[in-house]
């Protein structure tokens, strides 16, 4: 490991430790931090695993739902019954922090009075069915697009932190350690000369 291009006094060697010791407690730190990311990560991905696998099946059977409706009447009255909401929704995004990162937070909000968007005699009640399920979908929908979201951004801050840890372990830790000891060595070589020379001296007076 090459060393770090210093002059080799104990005022540097002084700086130098207490650089390590910084680098150290640094690299403990990040590396606890890792680990608890990495749990927390875990987690989330089981999360997402369940809802997703809860979400495709309930949006299979919903598409199922609606094909049942859509075979029991005429196209023109199921397009006209389907494409006019009876209430709207609203998104509203925040964000929550998760071991310092911030992954987004969205709460829906239904306007409206809710119901049936068609009138009742008009449409059988597998349609009414359709309809109730797609709209309890909804939910759970978003919930899956924040975990995934939630997901993707602590993947890549887990990333950034590894890169970070490696970049202390494997390179500054090891620089700082030996550009120490070879100060060390060139204060203990100095440190030998003057007691020869001050021996010499004594000698010749």
């Amino acid at each position: 490991m090459a060393r770090l291009n210093v002059n080799p006094t104990r005022m540097e060697l002084k700086r130098l430790k207490a650089r390590l010791n910084t680098a150290v407690r640094g690299h403990k730190l990040l590396k606890d931090k890792s680990d608890e990311m990495v749990r927390r990560f875990t987690v989330i991905i089981r999360e997402n695993k369940r809802l997703r696998e809860e979400v495709e099946e309930e949006l299979a059977a919903c598409l199922r739902r609606f094909s049942t409706a859509r075979a029991l009447i005429p196209l023109y009255r199921a397009e006209a019954a389907f494409s006019m909401p009876a209430a709207a929704v609203e998104a509203e995004c925040a964000s929550q922090s998760i071991m310092g990162v911030p992954v987004p937070k969205v709460s829906l909000r239904e306007k409206g009075e809710g119901g049936l968007p068609y009138a009742l005699p008009e449409i059988t009640s597998e349609a009414d069915d359709a309809v109730a399920h797609a709209s309890a979908l909804l939910p759970k929908m978003v919930r899956l697009a924040e975990v995934e979201k939630s997901v993707r951004l602590l993947a890549a801050e887990i990333e950034r932190n590894k890169r970070r840890v490696n970049a202390l372990e494997y390179v500054m830790i090891p620089q700082l350690e030996e550009t120490i000891k070879y100060i060390k060595a060139k204060l203990d070589e100095n440190e030998r000369a003057a007691v020869v020379r001050l021996m010499k001296v004594k000698n010749k007076q």
